[in-house]
């Protein structure tokens, strides 16, 4: 290799392990306030003394398993709602032809243009009105609204990319439209059912705004994104559980991330290619 090219690549090597390091670096110190003893003075770059009391003070006396159980349920059970109701309706919207058909597809493309502080008021009087506010089920009818256009609009892009010609060919061998559905069409529309479902989960796992409008004084129900909020005080903050309680709330994302990762891949690639 000449010398300009060992250069470059000198060059490039240097720019990617700073890029490295701005983007682990939060983390890492996120984990090492986390294992130190006393972190309220400036962690180090190493725990000065390690200790796992900041971990058992969140999980028992901070009440963080009663928050993570919280957010587990409504992911879960928003992942799963957004990804039924939103497949079906892709093939609704991409399959049938109906009255009004596009400007229901302008409409859900629309939706997702709108910030969510505005939608803020308006959900709050609908939940309100369904008695539903200081409850999980509330919490998951509003999740899987925010949830639904993102995931109707993308999963229409692989049900229209599959070809007719394999439904009508599941037809003539006898089989019904469920038949059909679950043999055919879900097994092609998977890799973007996860990647919606991906979404789903992190808007129902991060979310704040909604939650604390809508659980108000209801500490039973309350999910990790405001469970956290308890560690900050008003003229000091406990810095080793807030630190100790993120790096807990990483775990269940890291972990549906991993098991998600291929059909992640493979799904946002074919979206982006046939829709």
């Amino acid at each position: 290799m000449t010398r300009p090219s060992i250069g470059r690549r000198i060059v490039k090597g240097v720019l990617v392990f700073l890029l490295l390091v701005f983007t682990l670096f939060p983390t890492y110190w996120m984990l090492v306030s986390a294992f130190d003893e006393n972190p309220s003075g400036g962690a180090e770059l190493v725990p000065r003394q390690f200790t796992l009391d900041h971990f058992v003070f969140v999980l028992t006396d901070g009440g963080f398993a009663t928050y993570l159980r919280n957010s587990l349920v409504v992911a879960l059970v928003v992942v799963v709602a957004s990804g039924l109701l939103g497949l079906l309706a892709s093939v609704a919207v991409a399959r049938f032809r109906f009255t009004l058909r596009t400007q229901i597809v302008m409409m859900i493309l629309v939706v997702q243009m709108v910030p969510l502080e505005a939608l803020v008021i308006p959900l709050f009087v609908q939940v309100r009105d369904l008695q539903l506010l200081g409850t999980l089920l509330g919490l998951m009818i509003v999740y899987t609204a925010l949830a639904l256009p993102f995931g109707i609009w993308m999963l229409r892009g692989f049900v229209a990319a599959v070809p007719v010609e394999l439904e009508e060919a599941a037809y003539i061998d006898g089989a019904s439209w469920w038949r059909m559905f679950r043999s055919v069409l879900l097994p092609l529309v998977a890799p973007g059912l996860v990647a919606t479902s991906v979404f789903a989960f992190i808007t129902a796992w991060n979310e704040f705004i909604f939650a604390m409008t809508l659980l108000g004084g209801a500490t039973e129900n309350y999910t990790v994104s405001i469970g956290l909020r308890q560690f900050f005080g008003l003229h000091s903050n406990d810095w080793g559980s807030v630190m100790a309680a993120s790096t807990i709330i990483t775990i269940p994302v890291m972990i549906f991330f991993i098991v998600v990762q291929r059909r992640l891949s493979s799904g946002i690639v074919a979206g982006a290619v046939k829709g």
